[in-house]
């Protein structure tokens, strides 16, 4: 068998694959650079999340996994719905008990990413999915500025908060333009958080897996 992090031709994507996502499918994992928390707050500052990229083995594995997952399920919406979200949301378009995002508990899951990009050790990549929508411009599928504000009122409430002083400098968060989604019948926005103990990571999500 070869080796899993040798590069080899570009397996067909069930997804479009950025730019960066082919340049990172050239190599292997030993010339992969992985993102450190510096190179992550200055691409999201910058709103630049196109050049987000996975390790080139888990790039290979998450193409063929969602390329597998699509055959059985249909789409990884179905999968979705089926293993991550709570049955009592039913199939989009869903009825949300507030028309906030992020109001009501019962509206927003929150969860391990099962497939992070590359970073550096003490990263850890969560997903939060809610059935509110979130308001989004009509060009690029970019957040609006009140969505935007929105956001980050409950980033801060929820994860912040909890960390105590200087929890801010910990945690960061993105929304992907539409264009750059993989589910993009799913409402969801990535949470970035460093160095953060165990035991908070999973008192943010237990109980709602």
């Amino acid at each position: 068998m070869g080796d899993s992090s040798a590069p080899e031709q570009a397996p067909e994507a069930p997804f479009p694959l950025t730019d960066t996502d082919k340049w990172v499918l050239s190599l292997t994992d030993d010339e992969y650079t992985y993102h450190t928390w510096d190179d992550l707050r200055n691409i999201i500052q910058n709103n630049d999340l196109s050049i987000l990229k996975r390790k080139p083995s888990d790039l290979r594995r998450y193409i063929k996994w969602t390329t597998e997952t699509k055959v059985v399920y249909g789409s990884m919406t179905n999968y979705i719905l089926a293993h991550r979200l709570p049955k009592s949301w039913g199939s989009p378009p869903f009825t949300p008990v507030s028309a906030v995002p992020f109001e009501d508990p019962s509206d927003f899951q929150v969860l391990l990413n099962d497939w992070p990009y590359g970073f550096v050790p003490g990263i850890t990549h969560i997903v939060v999915w809610t059935r509110t929508t979130i308001p989004t411009d009509s060009d690029k599928g970019d957040m609006t500025p009140d969505s935007r504000k929105l956001v980050g009122e409950f980033i801060k409430r929820y994860f912040v908060d909890s960390l105590g002083p200087g929890g801010e400098g910990q945690v960061m968060w993105f929304k992907n333009w539409v264009a750059l989604q993989s589910v993009r019948a799913l409402e969801h926005i990535h949470v970035l958080v460093k160095d953060v103990d165990p035991a908070i990571i999973k008192k943010w999500i237990e109980g709602r897996e």
